[in-house]
């Protein structure tokens, strides 16, 4: 593309919905022209976890006034934009037909290309936008759900290296906090608690660390913190401190080998990069004492450790702008207006399912 794009991206895969403008220079620097989020915390904290039925219809009662607000702040009007894009998977089904329905509206009155943009691929590109990385570059997307180690080798091009075979880690972190009795969402309950816990009271095991593959399995990890609760129970408020700490540490430490042996892969992939870099995505993203590890990791192994600031590792439509605008400059063609959502959608379309493979290995 010889000329700047300036994309409307939409996001409501879950519970948060948002909308954005983002621009993109001909050389390939990016710009937030304004990002606009509303989060469904307080409708879902109730049940302890996001309602697919509630957040449907939030979606559908914010998506407009969003979408027109980000159009305001980035004083553009819908006729200026050059796309559309947005989420069309993977995600709870409801939230994306709202807002692929919502993309695909605007775009025909609108005469614009739609992107149906993979929620994962924004994730994927986002370092892009806020680090102007090159590729290739290793990924590690942690969220509620997906834990995987991605190689990017450029827009539309990536390659899993290693997945969950049973639970993602947001997932194991929400339940480990559900188990305890600590609020919603666990993540950040479970790394509070942990500040003023004994890391080494309670030695958990560290699923798949040593084996040669990039796998990852917490379901063994979450059990292991219901058997000691159990155990010791009725727990108090140190104990709670302790196991979340133990649960932690256990995590960065399986964390450590798995990520470390795909650092090591990807030296022995691409030689010739020089200073390469890994990018760390998702919600579990914001957890600092994982951060720290992997920030580590990397210095050791001669790795940038490149993070987005927290509001872009967690759900949003100025990264699915981008991944947009990145398609766009690429010159991938728009979809069709008959695209449909998908509630599955692997970023590796030649990748080997593994979801629910190794549950009874991971007891074992």
């Amino acid at each position: 593309m010889n000329r700047p794009l300036r994309i409307l991206g939409i996001e409501t895969s879950c519970d948060e919905t948002a909308a954005s403008v983002v621009l993109r220079d001909t050389d390939g620097r990016g710009e937030i022209l304004s990002d606009v989020v509303l989060s469904q915390l307080e409708e879902h904290s109730a049940y302890g976890g996001v309602v697919p039925e509630i957040a449907a219809r939030a979606h559908v009662e914010a998506l407009d006034t969003l979408i027109a607000e980000a159009l305001a702040r980035a004083q553009m009007s819908l006729s200026e934009v050059d796309a559309i894009a947005a989420t069309s998977g993977p995600g709870l089904i409801g939230g994306l037909i709202v807002g692929l329905m919502t993309g695909k509206a605007m775009a025909r009155a609108a005469n614009k290309p739609l992107y149906a943009i993979n929620h994962l691929e924004g994730h994927a590109l986002t370092a892009r936008l806020t680090h102007g990385l090159t590729f290739p570059y290793l990924m590690l997307l942690v969220s509620g759900g997906h834990t995987q180690l991605v190689l990017v080798r450029g827009t539309g091009d990536y390659e899993r290296w290693g997945t969950t075979i049973d639970d993602a880690l947001g997932e194991a972190f929400d339940k480990t906090a559900k188990l305890l009795g600590l609020p919603y969402p666990g993540g950040p309950a479970v790394e509070r608690a942990a500040r003023s816990g004994n890391p080494e009271r309670f030695t958990f095991p560290r699923p798949l660390v040593g084996e040669a593959r990039l796998d990852f399995s917490f379901s063994g990890l979450k059990t292991a913190v219901r058997q000691v609760a159990q155990a010791i129970a009725p727990v108090g408020e140190q104990d709670i401190a302790d196991i979340c700490a133990s649960f932690q540490h256990a995590v960065s430490r399986t964390l450590k080998d798995r990520i470390g042996r795909g650092l090591q892969r990807f030296r022995e992939t691409y030689p010739d990069v020089g200073r390469p870099s890994l990018v760390v995505a998702g919600g579990v993203a914001a957890n600092q004492a994982l951060r720290a590890t992997l920030d580590s990791l990397c210095d050791k192994n001669g790795f940038d450790f490149v993070a987005p600031p927290l509001h872009l590792c967690t759900d949003n439509a100025a990264m699915i702008a981008w991944a947009g605008a990145e398609r766009m400059a690429a010159g991938l063609p728009a979809d069709d207006l008959s695209v449909s959502p998908r509630a599955r959608w692997p970023l590796d379309g030649n990748a080997e399912t593994l979801l629910g493979f190794g549950k009874r290995g991971a007891k074992a």
